[in-house]
This record gives structure tokens, C-alpha cells and sequence, in this order.
């Protein structure tokens, strides 16, 4: 993908873009000349970071802490970008919380885990894109991409809560697909196993060297996906593929289509 006259008049607003898959597409969008609003809710000094490197590419960049569980920061958002640059063509719903929880054992989430990651995954999107939703109309190319998981098609994930509210993006994204239509496309990225800072958060290194080795051992392609990887599809359907829309886009190295490797085992032991 190359820069172009559209992409540089282009405005995307980006959540949760302080690491990971968020600081990743903030940078590739940069270097393609569109201008970026990089939210964040307490990694201050990465999102810093990513504003400089959005800089350095030879864009403009708007810093906003806020928390889109709150719908009144998701409106804030929007209308500081707006106040900034005068429009908004993409957004990138990539904010996202978890709680590691055994799914084997049930009293391992409350009632407040799960709001707490509901509103963060579920609720905070869809604040995200009500707020957001004039501006994009009135684009012309308006897009969305919202960041959901593999963990929301098989049910599998850091927790069941986790799993639940990723299907509850990708089920949206369906429903505003319609609602939003012809004016905005939106689509959902679906990782599997990412091997960037959203896992450090959540483990030590021991643990995270064994998903790595898990994810080897049970993709198609004996890898997992990097965040710039993952990066690369995302500002693929946000600044492009004009044809698609309501779409869920798997990104996980073949590990949904492996159930062959679990089946070889059990056949060479009957």
C-alpha cells in the first residue's frame, strides 16, 4: 500500500493506540499521510511515543486520554478531533480490557468483571461509533475497524467475559454494517495470538514463552502474528477495500482451521 491524495487528506481517530495493534496502525496510517487522533487510557508515556513517531512520519498527531467506557469521553473525543482538523474519515474502535480467568472455574469472574469488560470491549465501541458517526457520513469514505479477537468466533480467550464481549463486537459489527450503511463500511479484525505488550500486562515471561511456543505448535503457519502484522490488514480495510463491509476478518495463522492436528492425535492412539 502506498500513500495517495485521499490518504492524506484522510482524519482517523484510533483507541487504546498506546502499544500493541493501536501504536501499530497509528504508524502505518501516518506514514500514508493521515492525520491521527491516538487515544489512550493510562499508558501515557507510550502514547506519547506514538504521537512522536506519527510526528516523525511526517504527520500530525492529537494526544486525548480518556476512557471509552465513558460515553461522555467517546463524544469528547470525536469533537476534539473534529475541532483539530475539521473532519474524520476512519475510526478504529482498538481499546480493549481483559481479566485472565480459568473457564473451568466459575467463581473466577463476578458481576463486575463483567461490566467492567463489557464496557470497555462492547460498550465502549459503541459509544465509539455513535459518537463518531456524522462525521464519518459526511466524509464521503467513511470507515470503522474494530479490533475483536478469535476469542469471539470459538469461545476460547484469557476469560469468558473476555470471549463474550468480543462475539458481542463482532455480532455489532453485523448491525451497524446495516444501520450504517451506504455512507460508513465496517468491519472487524479477528486476531488469534498477538505476540506483543498485551500479553505482558497480563503474564510473566515464562508464561508468555509457553503461548508462544502454544502458538507454533498449533497454527497452520507455526507462528503467531506480530502487532505490526496484524497492523497491516486493519489499515488495509480502514483506508481501503471499498467494497467490503460487515465483514470478520480472521488473523490468526491458520489456528481456527487446525482441528486436523488434535484429531491426528487421537487417531494414533486408537
Amino acid at each position: 500500500m502506498t500513500g495517495n491524495t485521499m490518504a492524506e487528506e484522510r482524519v482517523a481517530i484510533i483507541t487504546g493506540a498506546s502499544s500493541g495493534i493501536g501504536a501499530a496502525a497509528a504508524k502505518m496510517m501516518a506514514e500514508r499521510g493521515v492525520r491521527v487522533t491516538v487515544n489512550y487510557a493510562g499508558n501515557t508515556a507510550g502514547a506519547e511515543a506514538v504521537v512522536a513517531a506519527c510526528q516523525d512520519a511526517g504527520s500530525e498527531a492529537l494526544l486525548i486520554q480518556g476512557d471509552v467506557s465513558d460515553d461522555a469521553t467517546c463524544r469528547s473525543i470525536a469533537e476534539q478531533t473534529l475541532d483539530k482538523w475539521g473532519r474524520l474519515d476512519v475510526l478504529v474502535n482498538n481499546a480493549g480490557t481483559t481479566k485472565s480467568a480459568d473457564q473451568r472455574d466459575l467463581d473466577a469472574l463476578d458481576a463486575d468483571d463483567f461490566h467492567r469488560i463489557y464496557g470497555v470491549n462492547a460498550v465502549g465501541t459503541y459509544q465509539m461509533v455513535r459518537a463518531a458517526a456524522p462525521a464519518l457520513k459526511a466524509s464521503g469514505a467513511g470507515s470503522i475497524v474494530n479490533t475483536s479477537s478469535i476469542a469471539g468466533i470459538t469461545g476460547l480467550g484469557s476469560s469468558m467475559a473476555y470471549a463474550a464481549s468480543k462475539a458481542a463486537i463482532n455480532t455489532m459489527t453485523y448491525s451497524l454494517a446495516r444501520s450504517l450503511a451506504p455512507e460508513v463500511r465496517i468491519n472487524a479484525i479477528c486476531p488469534g495470538f498477538v505476540d506483543s505488550e498485551w500479553w505482558a500486562k497480563q503474564h510473566d515471561e515464562e508464561t508468555i514463552e509457553k503461548l508462544r511456543k502454544g502458538a507454533a505448535a498449533t497454527t497452520l503457519l507455526g507462528r503467531g502474528a506480530s502487532s505490526e502484522e496484524v497492523a497491516e490488514i486493519l489499515v488495509f480495510y480502514a483506508l481501503q477495500a471499498r467494497s467490503v463491509t460487515g465483514q470478520l476478518i480472521v488473523i490468526d495463522n491458520g489456528t481456527s482451521l487446525n482441528i486436523g492436528t488434535p484429531l491426528k492425535a487421537v487417531h494414533k492412539s486408537d
